[in-house]
């Protein structure tokens, strides 16, 4: 371990002598911390906290009592391969939520960016690709080799079928069972599925969209999901958008590069 203050660590955390520990960590009563766990400067694990490794984790995470991290994938075709978890800084994880570690045919790694909030009981599956400054709601689940942009928030109970892409800036309603992709700046609600219904707008003013941006965001969901337009037909009206306007150019660029059907 690498030089830290004793005195931030309870007498009875379980330590391998393969950690690596960061400076002013903090670590609870009875947590457990395993082999090739790397846990960056002023971070803090809470009591009964299980994080194994290989995990490499940032500077100023915040990790809640009876979080479980860097466990195996759960995923009938791992075979004890070597694959990884890595958590980035400023995180704050709260009670029993679970982050799998990759799997080999996945790519071996599991990555969560910075400062995200991720609530009490989610869950993100191996191989899952997770940006900057997201809130997971409480219950909200990752299927395995999901990726969520930077700036979505996933309401309680929401759930993300496996291989799905959810871009920056959506919003995922309460209840929520997403089975396709969802584009930029979208907000989603529950019927039998997750289906379309406006765009984020309250929250990209939040984050200083100004009235411009968010009527091209407009003009491109009216363009997708309001006429009768197919979808390679839709998608050339929203090239026309995307002339002047970058936010429909990522927007654009986020379905040419999608492999599963598109939420519409």
């Amino acid at each position: 371990m690498s030089s830290h203050d004793a005195s931030a660590i309870h007498p009875t955390a379980v330590i391998d002598p393969r950690a690596r520990i960061g400076a002013g960590v903090q670590i609870g009563a009875y947590a457990v911390i395993g082999a090739e766990v790397e846990v960056g400067d002023n971070t803090r694990i809470g009591p009964h906290c299980l994080i194994e490794g290989p995990t490499r984790i940032g500077r100023d995470n915040v990790f809640h009592g009876h979080a479980a991290i860097g466990g195996d994938p759960q995923d009938k075709k791992y075979r004890g391969e070597r694959v990884a978890l890595e958590i980035g800084d400023g995180n704050s994880i709260r009670e029993f939520v679970t982050i799998n570690r990759g799997t080999g045919e996945g790519g071996g790694l599991t990555r969560i960016g910075n400062r995200n909030w991720i609530l009490a009981y989610s869950h993100i599956a191996h191989d899952c690709i997770v940006g900057d400054d997201c809130v997971f709601s409480n219950n909200a689940t990752l299927a395995g080799h999901v990726t969520v942009g930077s700036h979505v928030i996933l309401s309680g109970f929401s759930g993300v079928h496996q291989f799905c892409r959810v871009g920056d800036h959506a919003f995922i309603g309460m209840g929520a069972f997403v089975n396709g992709d969802v584009p930029p700046f979208l907000m989603i609600a529950q019927e039998k599925y997750a289906r379309p219904r406006g765009i984020n707008a309250e929250g990209l003013k939040r984050r200083g969209f100004d009235a411009g941006r968010v009527a091209a965001i407009k003009r491109a969901y009216r363009a997708l999901y309001m006429g009768e337009a197919k979808l390679d037909e839709a998608k050339l009206e929203l090239a026309e958008i995307a002339a002047g306007s970058e936010d429909v150019r990522a927007f654009l660029d986020f379905i040419d590069a999608g492999e599963r059907p598109l939420l519409r």
